[in-house]
């Protein structure tokens, strides 16, 4: 058997959610069909994070196993083939040792979750962030955001349906900024409770439009309460840009028998 790391990019809109399920098409089912379509296996696809419905990706990573070794660029540009018209696209592939797991091999996830402020519908962006029509100030929302940097109880911010053992999470980063009318919240940590970014996205946008101050939101935090939390902002606008691992060797020595 041979592993293979594939990068991942899509527009979630179209999607129940990275996860197969019966309600609605998925980002795993298209590339577990792809995937079908081009090796003739039934190979399993895991996934670095369960992306929700219409959230999107510009960097999700996943693995699967074929019992044929296959040139890498055969890989992406097969599958690439196979997913028409579904927005996902395989940016890259790899082949790496069989100790490699898009999800439990990850050390960094990173998200950025995109608001457009101003009064007018959004258009192009239409479904890719979330406009909010109030005037926000990225430099307050950023510098409340830094109470969340660090080890804390997140139950505030964590969905009452996360399935997480504990409600202690790490965060690494929180960064605000501001680009023309776009408010970009960038968050990284080694994995995150479900609906975590979005919760905070939400509770952000409420300091920026000076309704919490950043007072209220460390009291909120460290209420550990879900209903303290603001309101939790729509997928449209959440992306995965990164998954972080540790270098990994790659079986770049084999000799591939798909051409």
């Amino acid at each position: 058997m041979a592993r293979y790391r594939i990068t991942v990019e899509y527009d979630g809109g179209p999607f129940c959610g990275w996860q197969m399920q019966d309600n609605g098409p998925s980002v795993q089912g298209a590339l577990v069909d792809a995937l079908g379509k081009l090796s003739g296996e039934k190979a399993q696809v895991f996934g670095a994070g369960r992306t929700d419905a219409g959230v999107h990706a510009l960097g999700q990573v996943a693995h699967f196993d074929l019992s044929t070794i296959w040139r890498v660029d055969k890989i992406r540009d097969g599958l690439n083939f196979h997913l028409k018209p579904a927005p996902v696209a395989v940016l890259d592939a790899a082949e790496v040792d069989d100790e490699f797991h898009a999800r439990f091999s990850a050390t960094g996830r990173h998200y950025i979750y995109k608001i457009i402020s101003r009064r007018p519908p959004l258009t192009v962006e239409k479904g890719r962030a979330w406009r909010v029509s109030k005037p926000l100030d990225a430099d307050v929302m950023h510098e409340a955001g830094q109470a969340l940097v660090g080890t804390h109880d997140f139950t505030t911010f964590r969905s009452a349906h996360c399935q997480a053992k504990s409600p202690y999470k790490s965060i690494d980063v929180v960064r605000v900024s501001q680009e023309g009318d776009a408010i970009l919240i960038r968050v990284s940590a080694r994995s995150f409770l479900h609906n975590q970014v979005r919760s905070i996205a939400g509770s952000l946008k409420m300091v920026g439009e000076g309704l919490w101050s950043k007072d209220d939101l460390q009291s909120a935090l460290e209420a550990a309460d879900r209903s303290r939390c603001g309101p939790v902002a729509p997928p449209d606008g959440l992306y995965l840009t990164k998954v972080d691992y540790p270098l990994r060797a790659v079986g770049a020595d084999r000799t591939p028998v798909q051409s």
